[in-house]
C-alpha cells in the first residue's frame, strides 16, 4: 500500500495493491511519511473504502475537512442503523450522514439551531427511520455531551430512507412534500382523514414512495398497448369509478403542481391502491 497524500499524523490516503484510493488510519502512521511511499501494514488501524470512485473521492474531501472522531462516531451509527435495516443501505449514507451530524454539532456548539419544515411529515411517512433518528440522538449525546434538538432526528431519517432509495437529498425532500400532497388530495376528496397508526395508512405510504421515486427520476410506468393490458385498465377504471377518480385528481395536482404528466398504468396503479385502503367506507 503507497502513500497517496498525508493528512496528519494519524490519517492518510493510500493506494491499495489493486490500484484502489483508500483511507487508512492508525497512530503515527504518516509521521513522516511523503507521497509514493510504502505503509507499514501492521500500522493500519482501520481502512475506509468506497466502492464508487466518486463517493471515495468525497469521502477523501470530507475527510480533510472534519475531525476525524466525527467520522468514527457516524460510522458507528451507521452500523447501528445497518442492524435495524433488513435490506441494502447506499454506501453514500457514511458520507452524507457524517457531513450532516459533523455540521450540526458545531452549529449546536455556536449557538445556531435549525427547525426542519418537513419534521411531521418525516416522522408520520418514515416513522421507523424517525426513530433511528431519535436513537442516533442519544449515542451522540452519550459520546460527545452534544445534545442536538429534536429536528435533528427528522433530518437523519432523512438521509436513512435516501440511502434506503438510492435517491439525492434533494430529491427526498421533493418525495416527501410529492408525499404530502397526495394525502391531502385523498383525504380531501374522500372527506376522510387517515388513521395514521393503521396498517392501511403505511400501505399506501410505501406505495406513494416509490411512486414518488418514479415520478421525479421520470421513470414513471408506461402504458402497455397490448390488447389485454388496455381492458384491464378499461375494466378497473369502470369497476373502480370513484376510486379512479381520485388517481385523476392526484394527476391533476401532479401536472398544476409539478408539471408532471401520469401514464395510465400509473393512474390504475393509483386506483388499485386507493381501493385497497377503503377510504370510502
Amino acid at each position: 500500500m503507497k502513500v497517496k497524500k498525508v493528512f496528519n499524523n494519524n490519517i492518510l490516503c493510500a493506494i491499495d495493491e489493486e490500484g484502489n484510493e483508500v483511507i487508512v488510519t492508525g497512530k503515527g502512521l504518516g509521521f513522516q511519511k511523503h507521497t509514493g511511499e510504502t505503509l507499514d501494514k501492521s500500522k493500519i488501524e482501520k481502512t475506509y473504502r468506497m466502492v464508487d470512485k466518486q463517493e471515495q473521492r468525497k469521502l477523501r474531501e470530507l475527510v480533510e475537512q472534519i475531525p476525524m472522531e466525527d467520522l468514527q462516531l457516524t460510522e458507528q451509527l451507521v452500523a447501528d442503523i445497518k442492524r435495524s435495516i433488513t435490506q441494502p443501505l447506499n454506501e453514500s449514507l457514511l458520507i452524507t450522514l457524517t457531513d450532516h451530524i459533523s455540521f450540526a454539532m458545531q452549529r449546536k456548539q455556536q449557538g445556531i439551531a435549525f427547525t426542519n419544515p418537513l419534521a411531521g411529515s418525516i416522522m408520520c411517512y418514515y416513522p421507523a427511520e424517525y426513530q433511528m433518528g431519535r436513537r442516533c440522538l442519544e449515542t451522540i449525546r452519550q459520546k460527545t455531551g452534544i445534545a442536538l434538538n429534536d429536528d435533528e432526528a427528522s433530518f437523519i431519517a432523512l438521509h436513512i430512507v435516501n440511502a434506503e432509495m438510492n435517491t439525492h437529498m434533494s430529491e427526498m425532500y421533493d418525495i416527501t412534500k410529492l408525499i404530502d400532497g397526495c394525502i391531502d388530495v385523498v383525504e380531501a376528496y374522500y372527506h376522510k382523514q387517515f388513521d395514521r397508526q393503521s396498517l392501511d395508512f403505511s400501505r399506501f405510504v410505501v406505495h406513494l414512495r416509490y411512486f414518488a421515486k418514479r415520478v421525479f427520476q421520470g421513470k414513471t410506468l408506461p402504458d402497455n398497448s397490448d390488447a389485454n393490458d388496455v381492458n384491464f385498465r378499461q375494466m378497473i377504471a369502470y369497476s373502480c369509478k370513484k376510486h379512479y377518480q381520485c388517481a385523476q385528481r392526484i394527476a391533476d395536482y401532479l401536472k398544476n403542481t409539478w408539471d408532471k404528466t401520469l401514464s395510465e398504468e400509473e393512474l390504475i396503479y393509483l386506483t388499485i391502491h386507493l381501493k385497497r385502503i377503503n377510504m370510502s367506507a
